[in-house]
């Protein structure tokens, strides 16, 4: 009886699309993960490289036409701005994962403390809004660090090369 229950399920994965089952494959490997990882942290160091540039531009065309110390300012918050958002993206990349298996070992020790499946349930959810709204007032937390160094950082750099 149970060998006929098993065959139906067995026919259903094999009836799976082939381009699925390459996919999941694919997304299975250790080494994807590294891949997607360097490219998306290529991708931001890359993009920050040419907006940094492109923001000296800028600024020079601007410290050249005025006297006044405003592009300095408007330069090192707008790179205080990004800098921060891009430390906050790639946060946000490690934090996920470590998010994922924080709540698993939870939910996975309060099952082998025999609470009952509905109570897991709520429980699971209640710990999950908790580690959620922890780990985003860190990020936030973080990321307004890095922007206002950056900022600071920025405009006394922009101030010292513009005296010189």
């Amino acid at each position: 009886m149970a060998k006929i229950e098993e065959e139906p399920t067995s026919s259903s994965m094999q009836q799976a699309p082939s381009s699925y089952m390459f996919l999941l494959n694919i997304m299975s490997k250790r080494r994807t993960w590294a891949c997607l990882f360097f490219l998306v942290y290529g991708t931001l160091l890359t993009s920050s490289w040419n907006f940094l540039k492109s923001m000296l531009s800028w600024y020079n065309l601007q410290a050249q036409s005025s006297t006044s110390g405003w592009p300095a300012i408007y330069a090192s918050v707008l790179l205080g701005t990004v800098f921060g958002l891009l430390s906050m993206v790639a946060a946000l990349v490690v934090m996920v994962p470590a998010v994922l298996v924080t709540w698993i070992t939870v939910v996975v020790l309060l099952a082998f403390f025999g609470k009952p499946k509905r109570t897991l349930v709520v429980e699971g959810r209640k710990i999950t809004g908790e580690i959620f709204s922890f780990v985003v007032k860190i990020l936030l937390t973080e990321g307004n660090v890095v922007a206002a160094v950056c900022a600071v950082l920025g405009y006394f750099v922009l101030v010292r090369r513009n005296s010189e």
